[in-house]
């Protein structure tokens, strides 16, 4: 079977159709949301954060290393770029459907709103740490302020970016001269507790969780700068046919990965007990750590790009994935039913059965993905949607 990397027009309003789906973004959701899995398992094992192991031990000191390079702070910028890019396909599926600029930005509008009411359940009922509310707010203020831009407008994000390289060098060199002249007692990553995840009790739990999710929110705002970046990109068309800018793929693939896994790199081996650095070194590394992931977004997502670029025939795996990212909003909430079953203190607590919550987290990670990509494969062998899509459908349209 050969990929049609270009696009036939919409010919109706509404979700879009299977044939008009690009498989880029498809594979990219599917296959990170064994990313977001590996952050949040350990998130809900270690009940704080980022998640590891403070006193590692043989092979938990590879998992801490793994996970502070290449996951914490730079799976969930990947979902925020390509928020940002469904955005624009949205939009533009309206117009192409004879939409007029007022009916489109409602349904953009509805949809938004309906994600922010999804998140408020969704973190109430499972976990405080929910995006989908945030996604819904940055969503709004994309369709108000930025959609309906021009070209030169959308420039402005590229020069934030390169901006925001400048700041990360700058906290490359402080997170240096900090840990070479740090003197005072060796001080490991502590995980900041989440009250709602080390509840006795699902009734204490969901209190603690009304208490978090708010300022959770709040802090993830700020990655609408990420959802621009998104936004750009899906006016270029760079997803649907990544082969005509595998240049430009490249280009991002290599300066955007090598910012986030360089900028992770001091606090990995901090993590991993590698390097031994006093508490203000930590701090100035987990800085760095937390800006330079933003970069994992475009990172990634342009190794995907570079990857469906080369790809010719769609093996079972690549199907299988990708029918997972059409439905990644159900396969994001299944994840956090999962959690809740398998790892919360009230229930099978496997973190402290396992008698490593690091070891916990990623079997359940794993298992849960798997099983979540096998789910969506028989799904679309059925031409079923995923339940969450299904019911925002039907709000939405």
């Amino acid at each position: 079977m050969t990929i049609q990397q270009t696009l036939p027009a919409a010919e109706h309003r509404g979700p879009v159709a299977r044939k008009e789906r690009a498989l880029a973004p498809d594979l990219i959701r599917g296959a990170m949301l064994l990313l977001i899995g590996l952050a949040n398992s350990a998130n809900f094992a270690f009940a704080g954060q980022p998640g590891v192991e403070t006193a590692p031990q043989g092979f938990e000191r590879i998992l801490n290393f793994l996970k502070l390079t290449f996951v914490d702070a730079r799976a969930y910028p990947v979902f925020a770029v390509m928020f940002g890019y469904g955005l624009v396909q949205l939009a533009r599926r309206q117009r192409s459907s004879g939409a007029t600029p007022g009916a489109v930005r409602r349904i953009l509008m509805k949809r938004n709103a309906w994600l922010i009411a999804f998140g408020a359940v969704h973190a109430t009922l499972l976990y405080f740490g929910d995006f989908l509310g945030a996604y819904g707010i940055v969503g709004i203020i994309c369709t108000l302020l930025l959609l309906n831009r021009g070209d030169k407008f959308h420039r402005i994000i590229i020069g934030i970016w390169a901006l925001e390289i400048v700041y990360v060098v700058w906290l490359g060199i402080q997170g240096a001269i900090t840990a070479l002249t740090s003197s005072g007692p060796a001080h490991a990553i502590v995980n900041a507790p989440n009250p709602s995840l080390a509840a006795s009790s699902y009734g204490a739990s969901l209190i603690e969780r009304l208490h978090e999710y708010p300022l959770h929110t709040a802090s993830v705002i700020p990655f609408v700068m990420v959802v621009w970046l998104g936004i750009w990109a899906a006016r270029k068309h760079i997803l649907e046919n990544p082969a005509a800018h595998r240049t430009l793929l490249t280009r991002v693939a290599v300066v955007s990965m090598s910012i986030t896994v360089l900028g992770g790199l001091p606090l990995a081996l901090v993590g991993a007990g590698w390097l031994h650095v006093d508490e203000a070194a930590v701090g100035s590394l987990s800085m760095l750590s937390h800006v330079s992931g933003m970069f994992g977004g475009p990172g990634y997502v342009a190794l995907f790009g570079l990857l469906v670029a080369r790809i010719t025939t769609l093996s079972l795996p690549v199907r299988a994935i990708s029918a997972l990212g059409q439905r990644s909003m159900s396969g994001y909430l299944f994840q956090s039913v999962a959690w809740m079953g398998l790892l919360a203190p009230f229930t099978l607590d496997l973190g402290h059965r396992f008698g490593s919550a690091a070891y916990a987290a990623l079997g359940c990670a794993v298992a849960v993905w798997l099983v979540s990509v096998i789910g969506a494969y028989l799904m679309s062998r059925r031409s079923y949607r995923g339940p969450a899509e299904t019911l925002l459908r039907r709000l939405v349209y």
